[in-house]
């Protein structure tokens, strides 16, 4: 049988609060009501995201986390989230700009996970 497509997606995490809260206000995802207890499930389509506890023996303090892993997410204000994570002082990894995929930046996540967003599906 082959593998059909990519089903779900998660990012393990240092503080499992502090990435729900800045998944929440900065991409504007919403909890799923499912999801086990060390993990945060998002309401994301077509493809489930989720945040996790980290796994004893990983360590992501040890370099750059999901080096050569592109995460991209659709987003319809590109823009006015990059602008609001840099009012904050998160890092941005590439700033914006228009390509084939729209409007499209780069930022760090709290643990540092390179994470892009576009406007255009």
């Amino acid at each position: 049988m082959p593998a059909t497509g990519i089903d779900f997606t998660s990012l393990q995490v240092r503080d499992l609060d502090a990435s729900q809260a800045f998944y929440e206000r900065y991409l504007g995802l919403v909890r799923s009501p499912a999801g086990p207890p060390h993990a945060v499930v998002f309401q994301t389509e077509p493809i489930a995201f989720a945040l996790r506890d980290l796994v004893p023996g990983t360590d992501l303090s040890a370099g750059q986390p999901a080096l050569g892993v592109a995460l991209w997410f659709h987003a319809t204000d590109v823009q006015a989230i990059h602008d609001a994570l840099v009012a904050d002082g998160h890092g941005i990894v590439t700033p914006p700009f228009d390509g084939p995929f729209g409007r499209t930046f780069t930022f760090a996540d709290p643990d540092g996970y390179p994470v892009t967003l576009h406007d255009r599906r």
